[in-house]
């Protein structure tokens, strides 16, 4: 039992949260409804496997420096509960499940696995040379609603200003939680030569950087609700998200970061099923025409 608590620690198998629902939601708008049982659980284990793949190599990329980085000592690798080639082989093995499960979806997915597989490893060294590596991890994250949205369409037609809004919008809300959540490592980014904006910034312009991904972030929503022929039940989740967001804020000050777990993992892990809930509803109302 330990060990396997390990694992799931080191994949943070929880943090599915994130993505997860916005690929739902594309998914069920891109089928005014629901979409067959086999494609939702092709696109399940697509968000599952590649992200365990992402975490996993971002785990086994970063285990120097989180030896070296107070907070993150104490984690699975440096601490030597796991063993890194145990750990590279999830990582090949979460990246074949990953491509495998995209062909399923069909060959506009497969042909494109490879390429998002490329940009969620890639981030693991993105703090190495830019800054502006939150914004690659909220492209991580971003490309499962579009993904989601071509495996249910099968093509490129159709129209794909919906699942590009609601894409633009998740990048710029994960960018702006996980500058926050950088914030507690500023100092030692500084020192270890690694690149983010509270290390660039400082933690009080990081925190109004951070605000204004969010501002954005909600506006973007909005335009993907309008542009989805959505209603009241997503207008109500949209609400609450900002309420969400908004809160988030007022826990994080420059001086405390103490509550920074609350702001980063719970708040943000409601704002996804909270929308997904709102688009359910419209779509359930409407009898699937959105």
């Amino acid at each position: 039992m330990s060990r396997a608590a390990d694992w799931f620690r080191l994949v943070r198998f929880s943090h599915s949260v994130f993505a997860l629902p916005f690929a739902l939601i594309s998914a069920l708008l891109a089928a005014r409804g629901l979409p067959p049982w086999s494609t939702l659980g092709w696109i399940l284990l697509c968000c599952v496997a590649a992200r365990t793949a992402a975490m996993g190599f971002n785990r086994l990329v970063d285990r120097g420096i989180d030896a070296r980085n107070p907070r993150t000592a104490a984690r699975e690798l440096p601490a030597g509960r796991l063993a890194p080639a145990a750990v590279a082989a999830l990582v090949v093995l979460c990246s074949a499940l990953f491509i495998a499960a995209a062909w399923r979806l069909g060959p506009l997915c497969g042909w494109l696995a490879p390429l998002v597989l490329a940009v969620l490893l890639g981030y693991s060294y993105a703090k190495r040379f830019t800054a502006l590596a939150h914004l690659w991890l909220g492209l991580a994250l971003g490309l499962a609603p579009l993904g989601a949205w071509l495996a249910v369409r099968g093509s490129l037609e159709g129209g794909l200003a919906a699942p590009l809004l609601l894409s633009a919008a998740v990048i710029a809300w994960v960018a702006g939680f996980d500058v926050l959540y950088a914030c507690q490592d500023c100092e030692f980014d500084r020192r270890a030569g690694l690149h983010s904006i509270p290390a660039r910034l400082g933690i009080a312009r990081a925190l109004r950087v951070s605000e204004l991904l969010h501002v954005l972030a909600f506006a973007l929503l909005a335009a993907f609700a309008v542009r989805g022929g959505l209603s009241y039940g997503t207008a109500f989740a949209l609400a609450l998200a900002g309420a969400l967001l908004y809160w988030q804020h007022r826990l994080v000050r420059p001086d405390d970061l103490s509550r920074l777990d609350l702001a980063f993992f719970t708040l943000n892990g409601w704002v996804g099923f909270v929308l997904l809930l709102g688009v359910s509803t419209d779509l359930w109302l409407r009898g699937g025409a959105a």
